[in-house]
C-alpha cells in the first residue's frame, strides 16, 4: 500500500475512534428514523448503504465509458438488490438488528451486435447491525459466486476462465458528524472457502461522504457525493478508488431515495474474473434505495 493511501486510511481509523469515544461520552438519543420499529421486519436499515462502493446491493443503472479497454468501451451496469431487516430491538440506549443482504451485479457490452453479457456476480449473505448515535457497525457473512457471459465467453475467445467465487466476512464502522452532513468508515475483510484456492484473503475498506443539509430538512433533493477506497492482499494492497456525485430525491415512493450520480472508477476491476485487471471509466447512474 503507498504511504499515501496508508496516512489516509489511519486518518479514516483516528476518527472512527474519536467518534466512537464521543458517541459514548454525549448520551444521545437513540438515532433511529421515526418510521422504523422494533421487532419482525422493521424496515429500514440501521446502517446506512454507501454512496460509492460499486458492489453494495441496491437497485442500479447506469452507462460506463471506458477509458483504458481497446475492445470493450461502452458498457451499461446494473444491479439488482437491497439490505431487508428481519428484526430489531433496544440495546440501551442503541439498537441492534439482524438481516439478510442480497444482490445482482451485470455487465453489458453495448457495443456488441446483441449486447453481450459481460460478467454477472451473485451475492447472498447474513448481516448483524448497530447503532448508537452517530455511530453505527455492520458486520456480514455473505457468498459471491461470478459469471461470465456465453456469448462473450465465445466471441473473445476467453481461455483459462476463472470460476471466482468465495465466502467472506467482514466488519465495517460509520460515524457521522455535523448533523449527520459527513460520515467517514472503515473496515476490513477475509475470504474463505475461496476458488481459486491462490486467492489472498484479507482486505480494507475506508472512504468519506457528504450529504448535503441544503436547501433544509423539507427539501425534496440535496447534493451527495462519496469517495470509497479498496485495498485487497490479492492486489498488492494498490488502492481502488470509486467517487460518485450527484443528487438525491427523497421521499421517492414514501420512504424511498433516488439519486442521480456521475461515477468516476479507477483500480482493479470490480467485475468477477476480472479482477485483476486495471480499469478506469467514467460514468452516469441511476441508483434506488429503500
Amino acid at each position: 500500500m503507498g504511504r499515501a493511501a496508508l496516512r489516509s486510511a489511519a486518518l479514516v481509523f483516528v476518527l472512527l475512534v474519536a467518534g466512537i469515544a464521543h458517541a459514548a461520552d454525549e448520551e444521545p438519543a437513540p438515532k433511529v428514523l421515526k418510521d422504523l420499529q422494533v421487532g419482525l421486519l422493521p424496515g429500514g436499515q440501521l446502517f446506512r448503504p454507501f454512496i460509492a462502493d460499486p458492489r453494495w446491493p441496491h437497485f442500479a443503472a447506469a452507462y460506463q465509458y471506458y477509458l483504458n479497454e481497446r475492445d470493450i468501451t461502452h458498457v451499461g451496469a446494473v444491479s439488482f438488490g437491497e439490505t431487508f431487516t428481519l428484526y430489531r430491538e433496544r440495546a440501551g440506549r442503541g439498537w441492534w438488528e439482524v438481516g439478510v443482504q442480497a444482490g445482482v451485479f451485470a455487465v453489458f457490452d453495448l457495443a456488441a451486435e446483441s449486447k453481450d453479457l459481460i460478467n454477472a456476480d451473485y451475492v447472498v449473505g447474513l448481516l448483524g447491525g448497530y447503532r448508537y448515535g452517530s455511530f453505527s457497525a455492520l458486520g456480514r457473512l455473505f457468498h459471491q459466486s461470478s459469471h461470465v457471459g456465453d456469448e462473450f465467453l465465445i466471441g473473445n475467445r476467453v481461455r483459462n476462465r476463472v470460476n471466482l467465487s468465495y465466502e467472506s466476512v467482514d466488519l465495517r464502522l460509520s460515524y457521522e458528524f455535523f448533523r449527520d452532513a459527513f460520515r467517514v468508515y472503515g473496515g476490513g475483510g477475509f475470504l474463505f472457502d475461496q476458488e481459486p484456492a491462490s486467492l489472498r484473503p484479507w482486505s480494507l475498506q475506508w472512504g468519506a461522504e457528504f450529504r448535503s443539509p441544503w436547501p433544509g430538512p423539507d427539501s425534496a433533493w440535496r447534493p451527495i457525493a462519496g469517495i470509497d477506497m479498496q485495498n485487497r492482499e490479492e492486489n498488492d494492497w494498490h488502492v481502488d478508488i470509486s467517487a460518485r456525485a450527484g443528487v438525491q430525491f427523497e421521499g421517492v415512493l414514501v420512504s424511498r431515495n433516488l439519486q442521480l450520480l456521475l461515477e468516476y472508477f479507477r483500480g482493479h476491476s470490480p467485475n468477477g474474473q476480472f479482477y485483476k485487471q486495471k480499469l478506469d471509466y467514467l460514468g452516469l447512474g441511476v441508483h434506488f434505495h429503500f
